[in-house]
């Protein structure tokens, strides 16, 4: 089972969500260690989790979320209230363009369900590498919060690279940790790999990314808004192996398309243990 910090990483939300979402009874944890309190969660919970959101994202009330899951709405039908959300969303302004990408990448998530597997999973070593990067801080780790942070910096850090003469010599790498403010913030790091000194660019940081010893991989086809199915299949690869994740995933850029993002291919790197 996962640990609350942790299962909130696989499933994007906020560590306050979850809390939140188990005092309304809406999404108790699997179990509650009767010394700590800590919370403890599997990694099935994040069908039901993803339901949740989905559900509230068409506008409801949390407690008519908890109506609809507990009478187990079939896919068919929330397939259809999501379809229904789609198009009011189109009607709004601009404004809302990330919402209805985030309800549309929602209902492929729940769609694939039942299809996932996890034999593109991959356990391997991750070696260091020297990598370019740029940070900045975002409000959580959930994708709407991510992506305005993370998609400016890679134009940037391109650009200073450009101007000091380096050329990237590997794929782009984001990685995030908790911001030390605490809370739901966290640090993004939109790093490349290079071959330079850590003084070869003045505005850009060149640092030396540690290896993972070990290291739950699965490969990620198209864009990162439709992440969930492939966090997963991860999580449920990493549960049924007896490990534990250690931080935040890893993204690694191997066709990076701006322009397509649906055309992307990117591997997910989690580093995980055994107790």
């Amino acid at each position: 089972m996962f640990t609350i910090g942790d299962f909130a990483r696989l499933g994007r939300v906020s560590v306050r969500m979850l809390r939140h979402y188990d005092s309304i009874g809406l999404l108790p944890p699997a179990s509650v260690d009767p010394h700590t309190g800590y919370r403890f969660y599997r990694a099935d919970q994040l069908r039901r989790l993803n339901r949740v959101i989905a559900l509230k994202e068409l506008g409801l009330t949390l407690e008519q979320v908890r109506a609809i899951v507990d009478d187990a709405v079939d896919v068919a039908e929330l397939r259809g209230m999501l379809r229904l959300r789609r198009s009011q969303l189109a009607e709004q302004l601009a404004a809302d363009t990330a919402r209805l990408t985030a309800v549309e990448a929602r209902l492929r998530m729940i769609e694939s369900e039942g299809r996932m597997t996890t034999q593109d999973v991959v356990l391997k070593e991750i070696a260091p590498v020297r990598v370019a990067e740029l940070t900045a801080v975002a409000p959580s780790y959930q994708g709407e919060d991510i992506g305005p942070v993370i998609q400016p910096l890679y134009p940037e850090l391109f650009r200073r690279l450009d101007a000091a003469g380096i050329t990237p010599t590997g794929p782009g790498v984001a990685w995030y940790e908790s911001a030390d403010s605490g809370g739901d913030a966290v640090v993004v790091h939109a790093g490349v790999l290079v071959d330079a000194e850590p003084s070869a660019v003045p505005d850009v940081a060149v640092v030396d990314l540690p290896e993972l010893r070990n290291a739950a991989t699965i490969i990620h086809h198209g864009a990162m808004d439709d992440v969930e199915p492939s966090m997963q299949a991860l999580a449920r690869w990493i549960e049924e192996n007896g490990y534990r994740t250690d931080g935040f995933a890893r993204e690694v850029y191997l066709d990076y398309c701006p322009d397509a993002p649906e055309k992307g291919v990117t591997e997910l790197q989690v580093a995980v243990y055994r107790d």
